[in-house]
């Protein structure tokens, strides 16, 4: 007779596993949903999505692939994956994989996002602004949370973390390198694409999402006991879910 201890284990871990990474698609989905608050501010959209942005609007005047801002993102995490691999190599670890997984549920959700938000126009200056400060407010919790979740990074961190290790440099400092770089990326193709600086792309709120989000994750990271305890989840939550699927067992052994 075989002990169910292992098993157990094993079971215990699979929940905890699927809890952690429920966790963590809100966390995602707080971070898109305030990606698509900046963009839908016409002030400046965030690091992130600037580049995206850029290309989603070219690809409307069918400049490049007419892909959705969330499609352009998918697209821009799986290079900066590609990156990684490049420059680590024979070092790469293949977990890191799990990033372009990462990425696409991240480029996935800034559409469905933008889908719920498609009644959402920005009028006046003062509810430019309004929209703007909630964005950047909802990404930085979303940030918070996810860092917290302790899961593999997103390809943006993923790229910092591996630059940072190669030339030797804290990752606070590559970070601002990377997102600067990215940021450059994004006017260099406004030009190109356009001729001119698109300000509802890049613009003050741009540069106030670079300050206010990292504010916003500094003073919610020493509040964040509860989400910790949420994270292991209560012991009722594990039965709950260990009854749950006995239940699914049985009445499928039954149904046959």
């Amino acid at each position: 007779m075989y002990s169910s201890i292992p098993t157990t284990g094993i079971k215990e871990k699979v929940i905890s596993f699927i809890w952690q990474h429920m966790l963590l698609l809100i966390s995602l989905y707080l971070m898109t949903l305030g990606v698509v608050f900046c963009v839908k501010s016409c002030l400046g959209s965030s690091v992130v999505s600037s580049l995206p942005f850029v290309f989603s609007l070219a690809g409307m005047d069918g400049k490049v692939p007419g892909l959705t801002i969330g499609g352009y993102t998918i697209v821009m995490n799986f290079i900066l994956v590609l990156c990684q691999m490049l420059i680590l190599r024979g070092r790469f670890d293949p977990m890191q994989l799990f990033q372009l997984v990462i990425g696409f549920v991240f480029g996935w959700l800034i559409d469905v996002n933008m889908m719920l938000t498609s009644g959402l126009h920005c009028d006046t200056l003062f509810s430019q602004l309004i929209v703007q400060a909630i964005g950047c407010t909802v990404m930085g919790i979303g940030i918070a949370f996810e860092v917290r979740c302790g899961s593999v990074t997103m390809p943006g961190e993923g790229i910092s973390i591996v630059v940072s290790q190669v030339v030797q440099r804290p990752f606070a400092k590559v970070k601002i390198w990377v997102d600067t770089t990215l940021v450059l990326l994004a006017i260099v193709s406004c030009y190109l694409f356009f001729g001119s600086w698109q300000w509802n792309v890049i613009g003050v709120g741009t540069l106030f999402a670079m300050i206010y989000v990292g504010l916003v994750v500094k003073f919610m990271t020493p509040h964040l006991g509860w989400f910790d305890r949420l994270l292991g989840y209560i012991p009722g939550f594990r039965r709950y879910l260990f009854g749950l699927a006995r239940f699914i067992y049985r009445h499928g052994s039954r149904s046959e």
